[in-house]
């Protein structure tokens, strides 16, 4: 048995949009277990699933976005399918589409299964490169894989000299999804495409997730950004996030100065639209207003509503679930703390 832990993560932190993530403790786990013997399943792999989605996720290896990863790193490798018979059990208590990073948990996911079944021996860093063909948003991916609070950033890929990849989906994928399999290699990540480092987090600090009862897909919440920003307003957002990192890792934490260094004027103020009662939250909700509150920001792409504090959880959990619910939107709520260890492997 090998079992594949990987946790939820938080991006954006503010004004550190497509930078800063966060890996918090909500954990998708993979049980995965091969047996040697003939299989007729297609690609070798069987599928169960609990958790989060299971009405709506796809059991299908070539379909599942976890399953589909790892077959994309496999067939980098000379291997078209799974050994025969893999039989991988995920239980997902990460919400879908609610701006916690359960796309790109699902991708490290992917990566590690495959580098595992596949025995590849890959490195973490060169699994960053796999996850970043796939998801292009090395915050999430960079937290979940590494763990922690971090900060990244790509690579320019549109130079000549490190052009821009994409997977061919008929080198990965069969009918009707991709076209028809070539039987080809899809190609390889460079090497280096995103970096990250690791910043230290102040142990008082614990995360308040406020999650919303609706989904917010990314591609909406990209749609809705300008694609120019006033100087003004990048400027704004550099001065803060220059400050942040340190803020949050200095103990004891102050709380006046992480609440102001967590103002955004690139994101938020844009997806305020598609999320009822944000803008009043994210003004309203203030350490001086609610001891122990520290910032208060968008996760991710949203809904979801990351408070970070040192105390007195229930009650600003509770402010903030009352202001939703004049909006007529039901919430759920959870105390979180950083996953500092980030994905593991283990067997038994």
């Amino acid at each position: 048995m090998i079992t594949i832990k990987v946790p939820c993560s938080s991006a954006n932190i503010g004004p550190g949009f497509d930078v800063i993530g966060l890996a918090l403790s909500i954990w998708l786990e993979l049980r995965v277990e091969i047996e040697s013997k003939a299989s007729d399943v297609p690609l070798n792999c069987v599928i169960t699933y609990e958790g989060e989605g299971a009405d709506e996720v796809p059991l299908v290896a070539d379909s599942n976005l976890i399953t589909r990863t790892a077959l994309y790193v496999l067939r980098c490798h000379g291997q078209r399918a799974f050994p025969a018979e893999t039989r991988v059990h995920i239980i997902n208590p990460i919400p879908l589409g609610r701006g916690l990073g359960s796309s790109g948990a699902a991708v490290v996911a992917g990566v590690v299964l495959g580098n595992e079944v596949g025995k590849l021996g890959l490195t973490k860093a060169r699994m960053l490169d796999y996850c970043l063909m796939i998801e292009r948003h090395p915050d999430n991916v960079a937290a979940a894989l590494y763990g922690g609070f971090v900060g990244t950033y790509l690579n320019d890929l549109s130079k000549a000299d490190s052009e821009r990849k994409e997977i061919p989906l008929s080198e990965v994928l069969p009918e009707p999804a991709g076209g028809v399999d070539t039987g080809k290699a899809p190609p390889e990540p460079p090497i280096g495409i995103g970096h990250y480092m690791k910043f230290p987090w102040a142990k008082e600090i614990k995360a308040i997730a406020i999650i919303p009862h609706f989904e917010v897909a990314t591609a909406e919440a990209r749609g809705v950004l300008p694609k120019l920003y006033s100087r003004a307003d990048v400027v704004f957002n550099l001065q803060r996030i220059a400050l942040l990192p340190s803020a949050l890792g200095r103990s004891p934490p102050d709380a006046e100065q992480i609440y102001l260094a967590m103002q955004d004027k690139v994101h938020q103020p844009y997806r305020s639209g598609l999320i009822p009662g944000l803008p009043e939250i994210l003004q309203s909700v203030t350490p001086k207003s609610h001891p122990g509150l520290c910032g208060i920001c968008l996760s991710g792409a949203g809904p979801t509503i990351l408070a970070l504090a040192t105390e007195n959880f229930d009650g600003i959990a509770k402010v903030i679930l009352e202001m939703f619910a004049k909006k007529d939107i039901k919430c759920e709520w959870k105390l979180l703390e950083p996953a500092e260890a980030g994905m593991t492997v283990t067997y038994s």
